[in-house]
């Protein structure tokens, strides 16, 4: 019975001690070095320098001056330049239109004559004041005493007051023949035109519509962050006022002009409470340039994006929008290659970069590359400049 007991037990007993001397008798593990944990990132070192900040806004070009012509006398229509059509261009003082002038040529004639009559009748009114004069002095009494009409003196007043009537009957003449003479003002462009041949025009029908072309106006709209960008306050004269680049697509093809800003409209919108600056551009059609031009011409009425020049920032280190993190921090690779969470001061930012004006130093090496979780102290591992 006790054999049977003690059986089972020794055979536990020599499993226990065959498994204690295969586990003794096995070699050590190998040692692998553990892997290295240092993060892989791109880097780029910044140095300070000096930034050029821009603006970015969009406007309608207009023209500087538009007119819209009324007669200022009656006739028919006797002639129409053959730049008189929409689209047609002319010089300052070309003819446009040509009223019928009879009627005011002998109206002209007939205050010239009446200017004639009017100067007969006071070189007669000047004899005969004369002539009363020398009556007087027979009488041997002072002139000081003689009666105004012995002297003829009302006489000699209406006669000269009539020749300066008939001098104005004779300017007024002439300025309503001129009138029937339509001219351009301006060099400019036909916008509309409402009269031709043989129409019978009034005073005051609309005759058409001009614009200059000498130059053409962009109005852009600014917020209170663009102005604080441009350094207008500084400019004390049109020449440092800033340039702008307008551009546009034109035919399918990408198209630029250069213009200037000129002034401020100087209030804020009520309804968008946007400033407003007025950009010029000269010579929007080209027509003063001796060789054809390069650029297609800015027509009246297109949809320009501009690009203002701002304020050039010095000592201001560029940071790659990407690269800035959460609260204004930027990810700062120190000495030991580890992460150093850096906060600093943005002044300004556009589409490609935000501009720090404190809180880096020169020469440091920021992370720019995509990291996942910033850690602050995390082991870095720069794979060379990203610049």
């Amino acid at each position: 019975m006790y054999k049977k007991l003690l059986l089972p037990i020794g055979v536990l007993a020599t499993a226990a001690i065959i498994s204690i001397v295969i586990t003794a008798a096995r070699p050590a593990p190998l040692k692998l070095e553990s892997p290295d944990t240092a993060l892989a990132v791109k880097t780029l070192v910044l140095n300070a320098s000096s930034a050029q900040l821009h603006v970015e806004s969009q406007g309608t070009v207009l023209p500087r001056t538009r007119t819209k012509l009324i007669s200022e006398v009656s006739g028919a229509v006797l002639s129409v330049s053959s730049e008189f059509v929409v689209g047609g261009t002319f010089e300052k003082g070309d003819i446009l239109l040509q009223l019928d002038p009879t009627d005011y040529e002998v109206a002209l004639q007939r205050a010239e004559a009446r200017l004639i009559s009017m100067n007969a009748q006071y070189t007669f009114e000047l004899a005969r004041a004369a002539q009363a004069e020398k009556e007087w002095a027979m009488t041997g009494r002072p002139a000081e005493e003689a009666p105004l009409l012995a002297l003829r003196k009302p006489y000699l007043a209406e006669a000269r007051a009539n020749v300066l009537q008939a001098e104005a009957e004779v300017k007024q003449a002439k300025l309503k023949l001129a009138r029937t003479t339509i001219r351009a003002p301006y060099l400019g462009m036909v916008a509309a035109k409402t009269v031709d041949i043989g129409q019978y025009v009034t005073v005051a029908a609309p005759l058409g519509e001009i614009f200059a072309i000498d130059f053409a106006e962009i109005r852009l709209p600014l917020t209170e962050k663009d102005l604080a960008r441009l350094d207008l306050i500084s400019h004390l004269d049109d020449s440092a006022l800033p340039d702008v680049s307008l551009n546009a697509t034109v035919a399918s093809m990408p198209a630029s002009w250069t213009a200037k800003i000129v002034r401020s409209e100087g209030v804020v919108d009520q309804l968008n409470r946007a400033h407003y600056l007025v950009a010029r551009v000269a010579d929007p059609y080209g027509i003063n340039q001796p060789q054809k031009p390069t650029t297609p011409n800015l027509l009246m009425g297109t949809f320009v994006g501009a690009d203002i020049k701002g304020k050039t920032l010095d000592n201001i280190f560029a940071v790659p929008r990407h690269a800035l993190l959460e609260n204004d921090r930027v990810p700062v690779v120190d000495s030991d290659k580890r992460l150093r969470l850096t906060p600093v001061e943005v002044s300004f930012s556009d589409r490609d970069y935000y501009y720090i004006s404190s809180g880096l130093e020169e020469g440091v090496e920021i992370v720019v590359s995509a990291m996942g979780p910033a850690i602050e102290g995390m082991l870095l591992k720069p794979m060379g400049s990203a610049g």
